[in-house]
């Protein structure tokens, strides 16, 4: 096979639409892959929608039709030879031209497209020919249909679920609505005889005996050229191990199987390494042994009637979902190697708006993010894309398991055709493309599409209308079962396993997935305790990107200081409500600042506290409740959000928050009871292989360090458990809580618990000795409290952009004492590192609370 590349040459052209003056008419050049939008701003004929208020001055994209197109010189095809245009992603209503013929057409931008342009090159004989791509409008393409088979209600008022194209590209309540447009994935034509590798599925089946099988289906496409077709052999190997299979005259699939004896498994991030084995296929025609290459196990091929190669890095290992009945409800619990895992998870969404910006260095920078948080698992949630191969590689490498929803998201979906259609192709693509991956360990019907059929108004809108039922409990699990059985399938985020909604509600806390929006949203977020989900999927709490991100991204005209009210900031904060969720949620616990630079600060910490308070309290609940993924690890943009790491990759204090949440082994004080047996004990979570075993030390103590009671035992937790120790009353109930702290320690393991909210505890705003040192790379910070100090953080980023902290959201009992490199090439900062606005604690906010409180009772 002869494979080339066509990504050089292309210009675009705006051909309908309220076109601007400044690019009606005009050729510009087109980078491929890419999108109209980066290509325009490259050209200087756009501004950035990521800036300020100018995502508004681009809706005239949204109804703009374009048009890309190159020369292209190709001899014509040999008399047996194919030669195909292969377009990995096409964004998303086009039709492809060589010369005048129309090659095909294409409407969903999550497919691969394969064009037999024989014919077409044969015409042009080897001259010049125009290959051109017209892409229409997306909106336009999906209203029509609307108008054609009936509309289908949804979360947001576009049309999205009329069109296969990235639901997010929309607009949702953290993103921009752009809309793009453009050849987003390679384009090549290839050529090719005989035959070619359509398709290789390896599945991974561990034995009882402790072997590992790894089964590699082949699927191939014959030319239709030949006048006898040709035996073919298949040959493969894993490692040092090889095998072949035959594919005979007039079959198009084999399966090769090879057998591991004592493999070295592949584990999740935590719980064990990760070892990646080569497999490559190749595809030949049979010849007999005597003219061909043998290999160790007696295949044969040869080297000059090679048809083709497939490569990837696989690892051997077995998921399953537990999903039985119990006492409670339903479990939803993912074992890999036959080890329950508890979730440590984050929602991803794409990490770029504009797709083709993201590389495999960006997607590698976000992914050690994860892993440096503590995470195990990332959903790659429904309303975004099928993730690209660096995305899988770089999660198979660090053990990184990924949930994969299909993109259907927040809507009513039709089955009418070419819907259907549509949607198994991409489903097959995808479920074959990806079975060579361990970290994908379980694929998800779509996002709140069940849930929102129930709770949302749909029933009536609908009638008898689909929605996408046959997707979810139908389509979606036949395939899978078809083409990659090793891996589990759910029917929807949230769902109750196995049953529908007249037997169950599909949010049921006690049943499968749930999502837990009634915290943010309505009620505050101490609610999270009032449920204990067999597994939350989604919940989540918002804040501001970081200040660097605010100041680069979020401007006034004219430099004027920013505020929570500006239309600007209003662009970049998409929920509903959002600038008033956000002080109904800091208003009971931090107050509500009025100085920008402090309600910042208290958003984020709010933020941080929330999502907190929610982990701690599902994994105290291992096993019963398997796995908490909250909203969000990431951003696509610079925007107030529910991420913990920013449109310009800068962690939020959410981020620290998660890493301490997640950290393998955690100590936190929880409720248990109800009325009046209703107590605080500690919960010491243990998810490790080594048992946690040690002296336990549990003190109350005044703010100033005073030790008031102090009590010792010895405990020994299992690996992965949690162990539930019950308080003595003297320690758990204080005498004053709003001058009082509980310390809690285990080995290097602390924490500390307060009775009151920081509005009532009498948190000294002078608490610590601060001291600065300059160090090689930047400075050195020490803190030493001299009483209780709540969640310092250093914003460094207030005064480099670039520079970066190794600690943050850091509570210190009186006498404790924490050291934090700063890395910067900014000389001369010493001394505005350890003031406000660049170190920051609670103890400021309860500061600003109290001077509010005066102000008002004075009035």
């Amino acid at each position: 096979m002869l494979s080339s590349t066509l990504h050089d040459g292309w210009s675009l052209r705006a051909t309908t639409g309220q076109v601007p003056a400044s690019i009606a008419g005009r050729d510009i050049p087109a980078e491929v892959p890419g999108c109209v939008h980066t290509d325009l701003m490259a050209a200087g004929m756009i501004a950035d929608p990521y800036l300020d208020s100018n995502e508004a001055g681009l809706v005239w994209m949204h109804r703009t039709s374009w048009h890309y197109r190159r020369v292209l010189q190709a001899a014509p095809a040999a008399a047996t030879e194919r030669v195909d245009l292969v377009c990995e992603g096409l964004d998303t209503v086009a039709t492809i031209r060589l010369g005048d013929l129309v090659v095909g057409r294409t409407a969903n931008m999550h497919r691969t497209y394969r064009f037999d342009v024989r014919k077409h090159l044969d015409r042009a004989a080897g001259a010049e020919t125009t290959l051109s791509i017209e892409l229409a409008s997306a909106l336009e393409r999906a209203e029509a249909e609307a108008a054609r088979i009936g509309p289908r209600p949804g979360a947001y008022p576009h049309p999205l679920n009329m069109v296969r194209k990235m639901a997010c590209s929309f607009g949702w309540d953290w993103g921009p609505d752009l809309q793009t447009a453009g050849i987003w994935r390679p384009i090549r034509l290839e050529r090719w005889s005989v035959a070619r590798l359509a398709a290789v599925r390896p599945l991974v089946q561990l034995e009882a005996d402790g072997s590992a099988r790894v089964a590699v289906h082949v699927d191939v496409e014959r030319s239709g050229l030949e006048h006898i077709e040709s035996d073919l052999t298949v040959l493969v190997r894993l490692g040092d191990r090889s095998a072949s299979g035959a594919v005979a005259a007039g079959s198009t699939s084999t399966v090769v199987e090879i057998l591991v004896g004592e493999p070295a498994l592949w584990w999740p991030v935590g719980y064990g390494d990760q070892p990646l084995t080569e497999l490559d296929v190749s595809l030949t025609v049979a010849a007999p042994a005597a003219s061909g290459t043998r290999l160790d196990d007696g295949a044969t091929g040869r080297a000059d009637d090679n048809l083709g190669t497939w490569h990837r890095r696989i690892g051997l290992r077995a998921v399953t979902l537990d999903t039985t009945d119990d006492e409670i409800g339903t479990a939803f619990t993912i074992s890999v190697n036959g080890t329950p895992v508890f979730a440590k998870g984050a929602n991803w969404i794409p990490d770029d708006h504009l797709l083709t910006r993201i590389t495999r260095d960006r997607l590698a920078r976000r992914l050690d993010q994860a892993v440096d948080a503590n995470l195990n698992l990332l959903r790659v949630w429904g309303g975004g894309i099928y993730e690209s191969e660096d995305f899988y590689e770089l999660c198979d490498e660090r053990g990184l398991m990924v949930w994969q929803d299909f993109p259907l998201a927040c809507f009513a979906y039709p089955e009418e055709e070419p819907h259907r259609s549509e949607f198994e192709a991409e489903a097959r693509e995808h479920v074959t493309r990806l079975s060579a991956h361990p970290s994908l360990v379980l694929w998800n019907g779509g996002n709140e599409n069940i849930w929102g059929h129930e709770d949302w108004g749909w029933q009536e809108k609908l009638g008898d209308l689909s929605w996408g039922a046959g997707y979810y409990y139908d389509l979606f699990p036949t395939v899978i079962a078809e083409l990659d059985p090793t891996r589990p399938y759910s029917e929807g985020s949230p769902s109750s396993p196995r049953r529908s909604a007249a037997e169950m509600h599909p949010n049921d806390p006690d049943h499968g997935t749930h999502h837990q929006w009634e915290v943010w949203n309505r009620v505050d977020y101490t609610r999270y305790r009032d449920e204990i989900p067999r597994f939350c999927s989604e919940f989540g709490f918002q804040a501001p990107p970081a200040w660097a991100t605010l100041e680069r991204s979020v401007r006034n005209p004219d430099g004027v200081p920013l505020a929570k009210e500006d239309p600007v900031w209003l662009t970049h904060q998409k929920a509903e409500d959002g600038n008033g969720k956000l002080d109904r949620g800091l208003a009971p616990h931090l107050g509500v600042p009025v100085d920008f630079a402090d309600w910042h600060w208290a958003t984020q910490l709010n933020q941080a506290r929330a999502v907190t308070h929610a982990i701690t309290h599902y994994r105290s609940w291992w096993p019963r409740t398997a796995g908490s993924i909250v909203w969000q690890l990431n951003d696509c943009w610079p925007v107030t959000s529910w991420a913990a790491i920013d449109g310009d990759e800068r962690p939020k204090p959410l981020w620290w928050a998660l890493r301490a949440a997640y950290a393998p082994r955690l100590l936190t004080v929880q409720p248990r009871g109800a009325g009046s047996e209703r107590r605080e004990v500690l919960a010491v979570v243990n998810d490790s292989d080594e048992a946690w075993t040690g002296p336990l030390s549990v003190r109350r103590e005044r703010l100033d360090g005073e030790r008031l009671v102090e009590v010792e035992r010895h405990v020994t937790v299992a690996p992965r458990s949690v162990e539930l120790v019950e308080l003595p009353v003297e320690v758990r109930v204080p005498q004053d809580a709003t001058r009082e702290v509980l310390v809690v320690g285990l080995g290097h393991v602390t924490t500390t618990h307060s009775w009151v909210e920081d509005l009532d505890l009498e948190l000294d705003p002078d608490a610590a000795d601060v001291s600065v040192e300059p160090v090689a790379d930047g400075y050195l910070v020490t803190v030493t409290a001299r009483s209780l100090v709540k969640d310092l953080v250093l914003n460094v980023d207030r005064l480099d952009p670039l520079a970066t902290v190794n600690g943050a959201l850091i509570t210190l009992p009186a006498g404790g004492t924490a050291r934090l490199r700063v890395r910067t090439s900014l000389p001369d900062l010493g001394p505005r590192l350890v003031a406000a606005p660049v170190l920051r604690t609670a103890n400021d906010l309860t500061v600003v609370a109290r001077e509010l409180a005066l102000a008002a009772s004075s009035r």
